[in-house]
């Protein structure tokens, strides 16, 4: 729902504020004064496209911004707010952060429904009708639904599955040829997982065997050997310690010394062991050579990863197994697909039976509120038609549609093509109080509703719309007090008769409330009228 309006510099409104319930508020004033600048301003936040015109004269930009909230559940909301430049570029956040009128709909559309003439009406889309009926039968139509998408999704993963190995069994010449050269090529080397990366571990050391031993000969000879460095180590060694018994300061130095000379007779017999474990081998070192070189050639080819290569040949020796034992991968694919669609048409005819029980049990209850809107005999009336199957969707194998039929004996007909706005309205507002709670919409802006309608239809009219509010947030543009008076919140859209006109959008109650009713009654203030409408509001449990 939308708990805050602000609106600025959008065509007649300087500025308008709006502090919306989770009931029904109208808003109403004198033709022309403004109110369809309100409807600009929400039409802007469900995303339509935006027009320099809406910016006011003289202004640079116009701004929208809200406050929603999605569900009762939801105590944080979020912002949003458009705005629109003199030169008809748009801009867009969404929390304070920038976005793109695409992200602005996905995040506000679901919540709200303008219904007003040709605008945003779900009636007008077809495609919508079977969503409605859903929600509104869901414990007899969500087990159905669910049994069916998921038989389609594996239909479709059967015939997938028999495209493929029917692809496979038509492929020829090079491809067949390629997958054998690679899968032979592949065998004839023969490569272990993790062998190259231990190849190029060891292969450097197996190549520099007789250096490595070399240096390590020469290193341990420097230490230990005849002149190396422990015989004059050792010897100032002993000559420091004859002589700490004189100055104990030397005896520490000789301590000293004797620790590294430890830690270099240590080294030196390391040497000597890694020098006698350097194995030497012609024959293996060749072997490993070509070893690596067989590897490193299968990477040129298949590469560059080894995973590249076990990948290739697995591929290679699917797509040769798929067409030497084609015939028989074929008809197991097919059988597969005869199941999957067996247990797609059963789950589709139960989908359909579920649902043409439900279609005319919502029809009916709309056109029980249709009535109360005094619409004459006019009905709705559900068709379903079975699609051709390569057409069926996730929405189901059906084209369904809810038609409308001003009269019985008269040829049902879609509602785009035969009904008035006020009649669509009416309609519409007939269908989402059978809804109710069921409805994904938080938030219902009705315009025109109440085309051409006075009396008991007037009165019929305000009580549907109380009934709805129940369930949504109702926002109500009207002309007709017996819809004024049953609102929670009313706001009186006016227009000052300056040069460059301004438009005012402010709350009323109380005796400005009185006042108003009174005008939309008879147009004026007279005593007579002013007590009309009190005598209305208090009826209504308005009367502040």
């Amino acid at each position: 729902m939308i708990d805050e309006l602000h609106v600025t510099n959008l065509a007649l409104i300087r500025e308008a504020d709006l502090s919306l319930s989770s009931g029904l508020t109208v808003l109403t004033g004198e033709t022309g004064a403004g109110k369809t600048a309100l409807l600009s301003a929400l039409k802007l936040l469900l995303g339509e496209r935006s027009d320099a015109s809406l910016v006011r004269e003289g202004e640079a930009s116009a701004q929208v911004e809200a406050r929603f909230f999605n569900g009762a559940h939801d105590t944080e909301g979020f912002t949003v707010t458009r705005r629109i430049g003199s030169d008809g570029r748009s801009r867009v956040r969404i929390d304070g952060g920038l976005g793109s009128v695409r992200e602005l709909a996905a995040r506000t559309a679901p919540l709200m429904d303008l219904c007003g003439q040709h605008e945003h009406q779900r009636l007008l889309d077809a495609a919508t009708h079977v969503g409605m009926v859903d929600a509104w039968a869901h414990a007899g139509i969500a087990g159905a639904l669910e049994a069916y998408r998921r038989d389609l999704a594996a239909a479709r993963a059967a015939a997938r599955e028999l495209e493929r190995v029917e692809a496979a069994a038509r492929t020829e010449g090079f491809q067949l040829e390629d997958a054998r050269f690679a899968v032979d090529r592949i065998d004839e080397v023969g490569p272990l997982e993790g062998e190259l990366e231990e190849l190029e571990e060891t292969l450097p050391r197996a190549e520099h065997a007789e250096a490595l031993a070399a240096c390590a000969h020469e290193a341990s000879e420097a230490l230990s050997g005849e002149g190396g460095a422990l015989d004059p180590l050792n010897g100032a060694i002993a000559e420091l310690s004859r002589m700490g018994g004189v100055d104990g300061k030397l005896a520490e130095f000789a301590d000293t010394l004797s620790g590294a000379a430890i830690t270099l007779e240590d080294v030196a017999a390391d040497l000597r062991r890694y020098r006698d474990s350097v194995d030497f081998d012609p024959e293996e070192l060749a072997c490993l050579q070509e070893r690596y070189a067989a590897l490193k050639g299968l990477l040129r080819q298949f590469g560059p990863r080894m995973e590249d290569v076990f990948r290739r040949r697995a591929e290679a020796s699917d797509l040769l197994s798929l067409v030497s034992d084609g015939e028989v991968r074929i008809a197991r694919a097919r059988r597969a697909v005869d199941e999957a669609e067996a247990a797609l048409a059963q789950s589709a005819k139960a989908l359909s039976r579920a649902r043409n029980a439900a279609g005319p049990r919502f029809c009916r209850e709309v056109g029980r509120q249709m009535a109360r809107l005094e619409m004459g005999r006019a009905e709705l009336v559900w068709e379903a038609r079975r699609l051709p199957r390569e057409r069926w969707s996730e929405a189901g194998p059906d084209a369904c549609e809810l038609l409308y039929r001003t009269g019985p004996g008269l040829t049902p007909r879609p509602l785009r093509r035969i009904a008035s706005g006020g009649e669509l309205s009416r309609v519409m507002l007939a269908s989402m109080v059978v809804l109710g709670e069921a409805d994904g919409v938080d938030t219902l802006v009705f315009d025109e509703v109440d085309a051409g309608v006075g009396g008991a239809v007037a009165r019929s009219l305000a009580a549907v719309l109380a009934d709805l509010a129940r369930t949504h947030q109702v926002i109500v543009v009207t002309h007709v007090a017996q819809v004024a008076v049953v609102a929670h919140e009313h706001y009186v859209v006016s227009k000052s008769a300056d040069d460059v006109p301004v438009t005012v959008i402010e709350p009323v109650c109380g005796e400005d409330r009185v006042r108003e009713v009174a005008r939309m009654l008879s147009g004026d203030v007279g005593e007579a009228s002013l007590a009309h409408a009190r005598q209305m509001l208090a009826d209504a449990g308005t009367l502040a």
